[in-house]
């Protein structure tokens, strides 16, 4: 029997059960959470490093969202931070490598 011992999205549990299989499952704590979450982000994100696929920048971003909501934020919060930091600092359209800065 395969130990996952990781967050899943919600309807996983169902879609193993309509499998005819038994998920054993707990609810954790805002704290466990958390720190799955953040497990979560990392996993998924090394999951798009190996494909570089759509499909893993969209649970990348599924992730995010759900890192947002649980530390007490919107997503309407998130995109505004995001926006004035373009703002002030640019985006990465330009494709700038800074290699080195030199004292004057």
């Amino acid at each position: 029997m395969p130990t996952y011992n990781k967050l899943v999205r919600d309807l996983i549990p169902e879609i193993i059960t309509k499998c005819g299989k038994t998920p054993v499952t707990r609810t954790l704590s805002n704290e466990e959470y958390l720190i799955e979450l953040d497990r979560k982000l990392n996993e998924e994100c090394a999951e798009y490093q190996a494909d570089k696929s759509i499909e893993e920048l969209a649970d990348m971003l599924e992730v995010m969202y759900a890192i947002v909501k649980a530390r007490g934020y919107t997503i309407e919060d998130l995109e505004s931070v995001r926006i004035e930091k373009a703002h002030k600092r640019g985006g990465f359209e330009e494709k700038i490598f800074l290699k080195e800065v030199k004292e004057s």
